[in-house]
């Protein structure tokens, strides 16, 4: 495939290449119309189906929450090396989105198999519109550094401005009108994305195509491609026949505990064929080693974290008092207040990273303070939901604080993950780290479903507590250990 011309010289956007207000408007769309269907997606799987919901119970529909969230980050490594082998990630990110938007629609449809096949057709789009566009980000900045880092700063303030306006339109759509209506908002969403990118495209230079030499090997990639897609099908046949024969009996959760297993067997095997068969040279072998240290931290980061579609939102809903002058506000618009807190405090963080200088904390310090400051979001949330019974709701403010713990969290590890896992990667395998980037969000996605679905069997505090507790501790046992990570990253901040 032939890349595209340059941008013309002297285009740019607030300092930063024109391509960046590109990629800022279609990952903003992008989330928009994910996080505004996320705001739904428990309250309208637990909600009574004489009132427009599934009917199913918390544990039922927080192990589908999970599943589903798994799904849409681990599908992104595959995405990568979908585009990295056969479409280029340009192409990648615009197959993406209209498959997004296509998975919304069919969510806006009130049928139980339209539900299933709209969550599947997210789960395949975002697989290939994650982690392409974030690389692309990374490709609009081939002498990396600071000016890098500072893009995808820009970038991620995209990301959360979509975040915060899709709970509160599709939640005020879903919860105070017709659950179907939110959910075909986000579809709407989406397709405003596809639309701008399609039009800015011309501003991506050769960002993003597909080189020659990757281009090379599309025969080969091709059979790879589909002998594997042979294999998930024979192996979804064998498990459906297994289970109509009585042989095998899954359920929800059991499906998720099995994929847990699965693709942390999966990484460990990714990683082993990297250092194995990847033909690392000892500088990139010392750099790639910190990916798994990260990628560990990171999981734990985010079985914390995603509970905010989950156990977190089941509390908005049930135990908080949302009453504003005898009108009560939809649950789904306190899932906007993390992104809220991002749009105002991502600044501030920037600046606090260049004004420290020579000072600035490591990548793994970095990622062991995120981790300790979820926790105290946790224990403050396990205080507070001492205090709350039905019918008698404690303040939201509870969740406002936690949310701003959980924030401050935030910033300090999933924007640095981001760049630093395209400086810590081989060029060559930029796409497919970026995949495991969002692998590790999965793998935290999946146990926050699972252990959200105790909200059953564990009283609150007990719940928000033992998560505080162990989230924290795993960033202290990060921050001891961060000084030989460091080293191993060598000159890379």
């Amino acid at each position: 495939m032939a890349r595209s011309a340059p941008p013309a010289a002297g285009a740019e956007w607030f300092g930063h290449p024109r391509g960046l207000s590109t990629l800022f408007f279609t990952e903003m769309w992008e989330r928009f119309s994910y996080y505004g269907m996320r705001a739904l997606l428990v309250l309208f799987m637990t909600e009574l189906a004489v009132r427009g919901g599934l009917g199913m119970t918390d544990t039922s529909a927080t192990a589908i929450y999970g599943l589903y969230t798994f799904s849409v980050y681990a599908v992104a490594l595959p995405g990568g090396w979908l585009a990295d082998r056969l479409l280029g990630q340009r192409h990648a990110v615009l197959y993406g989105g209209i498959i997004i938007a296509a998975g919304h629609f069919a969510l806006a449809v009130p049928t139980l198999a339209a539900f299933y096949a709209g969550l599947a057709l997210i789960v395949i789009g975002t697989g290939l519109l994650k982690p392409n566009v974030s690389a692309i980000v990374a490709d609009l900045y081939p002498e990396g550094g600071a000016r890098r880092d500072a893009g995808f700063s820009i970038y991620y303030m995209g990301i959360n401005i979509g975040a915060f306006g899709g709970p509160i339109i599709c939640g005020y759509l879903g919860e105070g009108i017709n659950w179907h209506l939110g959910f075909g908002a986000a579809g709407v969403g989406m397709l405003l994305g596809v639309a701008q990118y399609a039009w800015g495209w011309r501003h991506l230079g050769d960002a993003g195509s597909l080189r020659e030499s990757e281009a090379g090997g599309r025969s080969q990639a091709l059979r790879a491609l589909w002998g594997g897609a042979a294999a998930l099908a024979a192996l979804g046949l064998l498990l459906f026949a297994l289970q109509v024969a009585g042989v095998l009996a899954l359920s929800i959760v059991g499906i998720a505990r099995a994929a847990g297993v699965l693709i942390t067997i999966l990484v460990i095997l990714y990683f082993a064929y990297v250092f194995l068969l990847g033909g690392l040279d000892p500088q990139e072998r010392r750099r790639v080693a910190v990916i798994p240290v990260l990628f560990v931290a990171a999981a734990v980061f985010w079985s914390g974290f995603e509970q905010a579609g989950s156990s977190m939102n089941l509390f908005a809903e049930r135990l908080t008092d949302r009453n504003v002058l005898g009108w009560e506000a939809p649950a789904s618009w306190l899932q906007s207040v993390n992104p809220l807190f991002i749009v105002l405090l991502a600044p501030l963080f920037g600046s606090l990273w260049l004004a420290l200088g020579t000072r600035n904390p490591s990548i793994p310090a970095k990622f062991a303070l995120g981790l300790v400051q979820l926790g105290v979001g946790f224990l403050v949330l396990a205080w507070g939901s001492a205090f709350a019974a039905e019918g008698n709701g404690v303040s939201p403010m509870w969740l406002v604080v936690t949310y701003f713990f959980h924030t401050t969290g935030e910033l300090c590890l999933s924007p640095v993950g981001l760049s630093s896992i395209t400086k810590l990667s081989p060029k060559r395998l930029v796409g497919q780290m970026m995949g495991i980037w969002f692998m590790a969000s999965a793998l935290g996605s999946l146990l926050a479903g699972l252990v959200a679905g105790l909200i059953e069997s564990l009283p609150l505090p007990q719940l928000f507590g033992t998560v505080g507790l162990i989230v924290a501790g795993a960033g202290l046992l990060l921050g001891l250990a961060s000084g030989p990570v460091r080293r191993l990253a060598g000159n890379v901040q």
